[in-house]
């Protein structure tokens, strides 16, 4: 069972978020927040797998909370959701360590999707969000695709094809089963590329999957 703790200030997403996840029978809400700062303290009550916020929040805002969980409990995954198609704190979210980004107007199936993705130790990115991301991050579109595929030359086929289907959102046991390797491969495959690419988390790697367009061509096969 993936335990998670649910944060928005606004009641009725929580309950349509509370209802989506629900209905998985793997997945647990087990206390929702109003705030920041009650995220915080209900995660270092619960420790749950998985911490689901709004990046906009009163009294501790999103990014706020996620530096604080990034210290007090590192073994909770913090997803965020986003309203805004163009949020500006989403380059920030990821440099605090986001382990994923979701829109609240998106496809409700994603949620169970995402959250079982950061439980297993994945980023996830909701395609849309991505395409929002890179748009946030971008100073000249073609410099930074450029570089992307300059950076991805340093990895092997295998390692590429291992890249593409993170940057879709698929956990290590989906790669696994798509490419044919073992769970533990396909970690060390990920450790492996993070290193050569010198990305911080698996979320920087999938957003320069979407820039070098590893991610279009993985999705096309």
């Amino acid at each position: 069972m993936i335990r998670v703790v649910l944060a928005d200030d606004e009641a009725l997403i929580r309950a349509g978020v509370r209802t989506v996840l629900s209905a998985d029978p793997g997945i647990e809400v087990v206390a929702e927040a109003a705030d920041g700062r009650e995220l915080v303290e209900l995660v270092r009550a619960y420790r749950p797998d998985v911490a689901l916020a709004d990046i906009r929040m009163p009294e501790l805002d999103g990014l706020a909370a996620i530096a604080e969980l990034r210290r007090a409990a590192p073994g909770t995954a913090v997803l965020v959701m986003t309203g805004f198609g163009r949020d500006a704190y989403i380059a920030r979210a990821l440099a605090e360590g986001a382990a994923g980004f979701l829109l609240k107007t998106g496809d409700p199936r994603e949620f169970p999707m995402a959250v079982r993705a950061a439980a297993e130790g994945a980023a996830y990115l909701s395609p849309r969000v991505a395409r929002r991301v890179v748009d946030e991050l971008a100073g000249d579109r073609a410099v930074r695709a450029a570089a992307a595929r300059e950076r991805i030359e340093a990895l092997t086929d295998r390692e590429r094809e291992v890249l593409a289907l993170a940057g879709a959102g698929l956990s290590n046991a989906e790669i696994g089963r798509r490419l044919h390797l073992a769970e533990g491969s396909v970690k060390t495959y990920m450790s492996t590329i993070l290193s050569r690419l010198g990305a911080r988390n698996r979320v920087e790697a999938a957003l320069i999957a979407y820039e070098s367009g590893l991610t279009d061509s993985s999705a096309r096969r």
